[in-house]
């Protein structure tokens, strides 16, 4: 009988093991469909951005992929106001 209670409290910890694996594997999986969303929002900035960066860095002149961040941060505040839900009209 001694035997079947520890095996009941073995089989338990790896059962709450196991569950505590499967939350953090839920939790990485909603952070990187997070993250992808944003990155798919965001893209063309963030991509210029840490372009710009990167040549700041190197020692280079960042000033194109400045600008170019610029631009692709503007044309996604003008997409964002065209595509809003605000700005729906029913046809």
């Amino acid at each position: 009988m001694i035997r079947t209670l520890s095996n009941t409290r073995r089989a338990t910890k790896k059962q709450q093991r196991g569950q505590g694996m499967t939350e953090y594997i839920v939790i990485v999986a909603l952070i990187g469909v997070a993250a992808i969303a944003v990155y798919q929002a965001f893209g063309e900035t963030i991509r210029a951005q840490m372009s710009g960066i990167a040549n700041e860095v190197a020692g280079k002149s960042a000033q194109t992929a400045i600008t170019a961040a610029g631009t692709s941060a503007q044309k996604a505040d003008t997409e964002r106001k065209e595509k809003g839900l605000d700005a729906y009209k029913n046809k």
